[in-house]
């Protein structure tokens, strides 16, 4: 995964005389007489204004500052802008005097001309820099006559990552003087809907900040303002200097109701990847540690602390060792060992130990860790479904052994084999950062540098929360074939917990209808498939709010997103292979208006009466890198071989036998269910209230009864001690129940689905679907299009409609979701349990449903008028029982989900008393497991 920085922007003003220099602080204000409220030397800053429109995680951000000089000489202004590292800047313009001189983007090498002149006569204007952790610095200055009024506004983009569950906007705020009108305005639109949203700042209390912050949020949109008076910005009531010096942080987040969603506007798409409610993928952890003599003192105490609670953080099912490098290497164990508290406990004591020696001989310390985690996995020391980690912290460059970078990556390269990631921590700024980064880049990871700071050990372990929870591994994001150019990293070693996968690309072609995206990987206890469908209309009216969102932000975000990936492939190609990436890399950033460290921004602006050509440039590391409707009639069992019959929500199926009534077309989400020749015994469904029916093609005619128990029973519905399935089910009742419990509604809410053999459970409600395997859980929901599959089971849950459950070949369970509205008076969302082949199960089986999977009889006589005249009543012969029926009649919804199908056949009263074994309370069990 890429390394997540968080969107940050400082934002000052410096004013002052063109031959006075810089002031002391970057953020001072030059001057020492008097001056009236709001001016500095002579020039008022009167507006400063962030505007910024994020749609899709897609940050546009524009800075506008306006400023006068009201001194009765020329002075000279300059505009400060800290924003993230990144960011691309696209667009910088300067106005004076109602002349607006612009910006525009060129390749480097065209421009370095330009740049040196400017450097040579120390301009500092229009560069950008590295300045801390996560921001460079834009800077540009400009002299403005007496009198005259001058505009800098400075746009950049980028996409905003998801970081520990949540985007942030961090915004370093610090204009250093009064300003008039100072605002921060944010909108925000998510197509999948906000589903929280806050910000705050540091250097104002609550109550002042309550009346300078408003912050709303309803579904799509978002909208963040903070607008401080004159009196609000004042560091005391009398003051006139700002308060204005801190942070300013907004964080949100979008509803995850399914794990992706996929956006297409004028032929690019985004697809956005982030599940939840799955298990932890165990991990295996080698931890490379530098204890070189560098290392010693608060460095060496800042790692221990660090690893101390990354030991609290550690999990029983994940294994790990330490391996220490100086001059030679060391280990805490000779192989991986388990997480038990016993083993933390003495890894505690290892760690306290550590004492700082020697070089520095990170080739070996490396390849000992590499082996180690291979040597587990080929010997079995490790769990088959786990993932390996190699994290490397270092505070300087090899100078033992091997010292040569690009031999150490070789090694490094062909030792892991791209079978796991290599995470890079680069203590400090003595060190060769560019190597770091390159080594991690190649090999599926990602660098960080830990700077010496009071807080090194919280941003140690604060890397480690980002790797500490992978849910799934070997991540593949599939499209339709022919059907996408430029498609950007589709393929992913890990996803983490928190984080998000993003996808672009662009569709070959507009004539597109719908959309379908498939994302493959192997999760803690089964492989998952989660499918997203798109129909193009009902996106178009998802994004009809084009007002609120700049239109080709899919586009922008599609070529920021290549560019960024381009220029990390690059880091590591060499030939033929670097050039066609450079070049790739550079077409678009010119195309998109994007500085990048391939272009420069060109700014022409006045100066001394001819024209200047200042440089707006993009720094990397130096070379050493230092620095739905009710229905109306109750849904059914049914029970009919070779027929799939359904309530609301569900397609049915016809197999090759012949079926009772006209069919439909079965769906494509149950297509692969057509190949499957039922044998001539009944089917099984159990629906509605709940209703069974039992249809047996051999006399052509059906059985059915009902069975009457209150909200809160659970029934054993199948049950096969040979195979070990059962199937049991939970009643609910209407909104409103009735006393009389003869007129009592109830339906299935839930079932509770398991096979002893295989350690395997699911819950199904009509909310979500939780699977445990080994106790592990999953955890879907109905909006979800996922198929899960492990040896000898597979699910799949299709989106809104049904669960198909298959335990090899022989047993498939199918679960229906009915949906009805929300506001319904009486009515709440119920499911449908049906038998699509039982033919593996053995004769054993039991249950209501169960007992009827091996053949039985039946004779229907004296057919009779009854009590109502529609509904004769007859004699039933069937397990050696004689019993009075009716004829009756049920609905079947194939045809049509509301109305529904009459189906006929003969009920058995008293919760089919004489037709079942026993009574229906034999049937009753105290748990849903």
């Amino acid at each position: 995964m890429a390394s997540a920085w968080w969107p940050c922007l400082i934002l000052a003003l410096l004013s002052g005389l063109a031959a006075s220099g810089f002031p002391r602080s970057p953020f001072q204000l030059l001057g020492k007489r008097s001056l009236p409220e709001g001016v500095a030397d002579g020039v008022e800053v009167y507006s400063t204004k962030i505007n910024s429109k994020v749609t899709s995680r897609f940050a546009h951000n524009v800075v506008t500052t306006r400023a006068v000089n009201r001194a009765d000489t020329a002075k000279e202004v300059s505009f400060d802008v800290e924003l993230p590292k990144t960011a691309f800047i696209t667009n910088f313009t300067l106005t004076i005097d109602g002349v607006t001189y612009p910006g525009n983007v060129k390749e480097k090498e065209v421009a370095k001309k330009q740049y040196e002149k400017a450097v040579s006569q120390g301009k500092t204007a229009g560069l950008v820099k590295a300045s801390g952790r996560k921001l460079e610095k834009f800077t540009v200055s400009v002299n403005v006559a007496a009198g005259s009024k001058v505009t800098f506004e400075l746009t950049y983009e980028e996409l905003l990552k998801r970081h520990k569950g949540k985007y942030e906007m961090y915004l370093k705020v610090q204009p250093k003087q009064l300003v008039k009108h100072f605002e921060i305005d944010v909108d925000i639109f998510e197509p999948q809907g906000i589903s929280m949203l806050d910000a705050e700042a540091s250097f104002i209390t609550n109550d002042l900040l309550g009346s300078a912050l408003t912050k709303s949020f309803s579904g799509k949109k978002g909208h963040v303002s903070f607008k401080p008076s004159l009196d609000q910005q004042r560091s005391c009531p009398t003051c006139t200097d700002s308060l204005l010096n801190g942070d300013f942080t907004i964080t949100y987040d979008v509803n995850r109701e399914s794990p992706g969603n996929v956006q297409i506007v004028n032929g690019y798409f985004v697809h956005f990847f982030a599940p939840q409610g799955l298990p932890v993928v165990p991990k295996n952890v080698a931890f490379v540690i530098d204890i070189s003599g560098s290392m010693a003192g608060r460095k060496l105490e800042q790692t221990k602390e660090a690893l101390l609670r990354i030991l609290e953080d550690m999990k029983e099912e994940d294994y790990l060792n330490f391996i220490l490098f100086s001059g030679d290497v060391s280990t805490w164990k000779e192989h991986l060992v388990q997480a038990t508290p016993e083993n933390l406990q003495e890894a505690r004591t290892f760690v306290k130990s550590m004492e700082d020696k020697g070089m520095t001989n990170i080739n070996d310390g490396l390849l000992r860790g590499i082996s180690m985690l291979n040597k587990a996995r080929e010997e079995h020391r490790v769990p088959e479904r786990s993932t390996a980690i190699v994290i490397m912290l270092t505070d300087g460059d090899a100078n033992v052994g091997e010292s040569r970078p690009e031999k150490i990556q070789e090694n490094v390269r062909n030792a892991i084999g791209g079978k796991f990631p290599l995470y890079n921590l680069g203590f400090g700024n003595n060190l060769n950062y560019n190597f770091l980064e390159n080594m991690a880049l190649e090999n599926h990871g990602f660098a960080r540098r830990i700077y010496e700071d009071s807080d090194a050990d919280l941003q140690l372990q604060g890397f480690y929360e980002e790797v500490a929870n992978p849910l799934l591994t070997g991540v593949e994001m599939d499209y339709p074939e022919n059907a996408i150019l430029g498609l950007t990293q589709n393929t992913y070693q890990h996803f983490y917990d928190g984080s998000e996968i993003v996808v672009a690309g662009r569709l070959v072609g507009e004539d597109v209808n719908s959309f379908k995206a498939d994302v493959k990987g192997h999760g803690a206890t089964n492989d998952l498939t989660f499918t997203e469908e798109v129909d193009m209309k009902e996106m178009e009216k998802a994004l009809q709010e084009r007002d609120y969102i700049f239109g080709n932000y899919i586009e922008r975000l599609w070529a920021y997103l290549t560019i960024e990936q381009l220029l990390e492939k690059r880091k590591n190609a060499h030939g033929e292979e670097k050039e066609n990436l450079t070049a790739q890399a550079l077409d678009l950033s010119l195309k998109y208006h994007f500085v990048t460290p391939l272009t420069s921004m060109v700014v022409t602006k006045p100066e001394d009466n001819e024209d200047e050509r200042a440089i707006a440039d993009k720094p990397g590391e130096d070379a050493e890198g230092r620095a739905s409707p009710a229905p109306t009639g109750l849904p059914h069992l049914h029970l009919q071989a070779g027929c799939l019959w359904t309530g609301p929500s569900f397609s049915p199926q016809n197999s090759p036998d012949k079926c009772t009534g006209a069919s439909t077309p079965v769906s494509p989400a149950m297509s692969y269910l057509t190949s499957y020749q039922p044998p001539q015994n009944p089917y099984y469904h159990v629906d509605g209230d709940p209703h069974f029916i039992i249809q047996v093609p051999e006399k052509d005619d059906a059985l059915c009864f009902n069975i009457n128990e209150a909200p809160g029973t659970i029934l054993r519905l199948i049950q096969d001690p040979v195979t070990g399935l059962t199937v049991n089910g939970q009643i609910i009742g209407d909104k409103r129940g009735s006393p009389d419990s003869k007129t009592r509604k109830t339906y299935f809410g839930k079932l509770g689905i398991a096979n002893a053999q295989m350690d395997f459970q699911v819950e199904v409600t009509t909310e979500k679907i939780t699977l445990w395997n080994r106790a592990v859980p999953s955890t879907f929901s109905w909006l979800d299009t996922v198929t899960v599959t492990q040896d000898g089971l597979s699910m799949m849950i299709n989106r809104k409609k049904n669960m198909v459950v298959s335990f090899g070949d022989g047993v498939t369970f199918v679960v229906v979701l009915h949906q009805v509205w929300k506001k319904h008076p009486v009515h709440h969302d119920f499911l449908g349990f049906y038998v699509v082949d039982s033919h593996r199960m053995s004769a054993q089986t039991h249950g209501l449903l169960g007992q009827f999977f091996q053949p039985f009889d039946f004779k229907v006589s004296d057919i009779r008028p009854g009590s109502d005249p529609t509904k004769p009543d007859a004699t039933l012969v069937v397990k050696t029982h004689q019993l009075t029926v009716t004829r009756g009649s049920q609905k079947d919804y194939r045809k049509d989900a509301n109305i529904g199908t009459k189906v006929v056949c003969w009920f058995v009263h008293n919760n089919g008393e004489g037709l079942i074994d026993g009574v229906h309370t034999d049937y009753i069990v105290p748990n849903l497991f």
